[in-house]
């Protein structure tokens, strides 16, 4: 009966979380949610050209007036069928990825309202929550704890 104060719960977690600033996606604010992540996936961010970009989302105009949604590695030369983006709402596609795997992002309207990247952040913030809960409960079961048993004893058949 020595181990039963180190049971293991989401509540135990979330608490021990909070301790270290790592607070629940839907309580935290955009902007710590943005600077938490790029600090946990080691990305930078900017809208100030040029910075030597790994990946640069940008809008151009077409010869006949159209915006167009551009998402590239090489702005010399953008694929057309694989960067170029006709409609807004999939031209971010590629940003949750830049940021996971700590790419240096230009991104041409990271000052604005843009709905759709902070909804890329968030998710990302959620990716980086369930990261730092899932290590603080792997070294907590290296420390003795257990998980919350669902079942009091296992039937032999």
């Amino acid at each position: 009966m020595g181990n039963s104060n180190k049971i293991l719960t989401d509540n135990l977690l979330e608490e021990l979380l909070a301790q270290d600033r790592v607070t629940l996606p839907e309580d935290t604010s955009y902007d710590v949610q943005l600077d938490k992540i790029q600090n946990h996936f080691d990305f930078t961010i900017t809208d100030n050209w040029p910075n030597n970009p790994d990946i640069m989302f940008y809008t151009e105009t077409t010869a006949d007036g159209y915006e167009v949604w551009i998402a590239t590695d090489d702005d010399q030369r953008p694929s057309v069928n694989e960067d170029i983006y006709y409609y807004e709402s999939d031209w971010l596609e590629k940003m949750e990825d830049a940021m996971t795997d700590g790419l240096n992002i230009y991104f041409q309207e990271l000052d604005d309202d843009n709905y759709e990247f902070k909804e890329i952040v968030y998710n990302v913030y959620v990716e980086y929550y369930n990261d730092k809960k899932q290590e603080l409960e792997d070294k907590l079961i290296d420390d003795g704890y257990k998980r919350e048993s669902t079942e009091a004893t296992t039937e032999m058949v």
